[in-house]
């Protein structure tokens, strides 16, 4: 079946996240006459990722997942940790410094353009709040430029879940065959996509390995030769 549409995660694919949040958590931190160092740095990546996963299940709020991060990390920096509200102020903080360090990679809008050029349809299928998903995608100029987006938020359900995918190709019309599915998270994006009969190829920009025969690359630069293969 002929290859019609790509779709690709947002966060460590289209979007600069680990740069944009390490060095959001060095001014946040120096804000709070903190220092930032490599330790505060593991803590915050680590509490990111079991509290957002906590939030994707299903199982606490949007809210309380950025509150829980907090309730990991302050206690390491000696900043004291209050109530619902003052957390949220807090994280106001760091949310703010986060987005002044918002970018994208070099590699996205040359892709972009081979795709298109080649006659496939491109979108996004991220796990997020839907509002700041897409004002990621308004800041590196990719809003209406990489198609429809397609949060968790939006369809009640998230990657892994082979929900998620199928709910992006039914809105593309499309059936799993006919869709590429491109992402930096071996777990959620390559094993769930392809555990919903979609094409699969794993962004492994940071070269850590691709642990299952899903095609693998470490540039976006690499997307047209791969999807013109299929």
């Amino acid at each position: 079946m002929v290859l019609a549409a790509v779709a690709f995660d947002l966060d460590g694919t289209l979007f600069d996240h680990q740069t944009a949040a390490r060095q959001g958590l060095r001014a946040w931190a120096s804000d709070l006459g903190a220092t930032w160092d490599e330790e505060l740095a593991t803590a915050w990546t680590t509490a990111e990722a079991r509290h957002f996963t906590a939030w994707r299940e299903g199982h606490i709020s949007f809210a309380e997942q950025r509150r829980r991060r907090l309730r990991d990390v302050l206690p390491l920096i000696g900043h004291p940790v209050g109530d619902d509200e003052e957390l949220d102020a807090v994280f106001e903080g760091y949310l703010a410094a986060y987005q002044r360090a918002w970018c994208g990679y070099p590699d996205v809008q040359p892709a972009l353009d081979e795709l298109q050029q080649a006659g496939l349809a491109t979108a996004v299928l991220t796990n997020g709040n839907t509002a700041q998903q897409n004002d990621k995608l308004a800041h590196i100029g990719l809003l209406g430029r990489v198609g429809p987006v397609l949060t968790s938020e939006t369809l009640g359900v998230a990657k892994p879940a082979i929900g998620a995918f199928h709910a992006l190709c039914e809105y593309l019309g499309l059936v799993p065959q006919q869709v590429l599915y491109v992402g930096d998270d071996h777990a959620v994006d390559v094993v769930g996509a392809a555990a919903a009969g979609l094409h699969v190829v794993h962004l492994d920009r940071v070269s850590a390995g691709t642990p299952s025969g899903a095609s693998r690359i470490e540039t976006l630069a690499d997307l047209a030769a791969v999807a013109e293969a299929m």
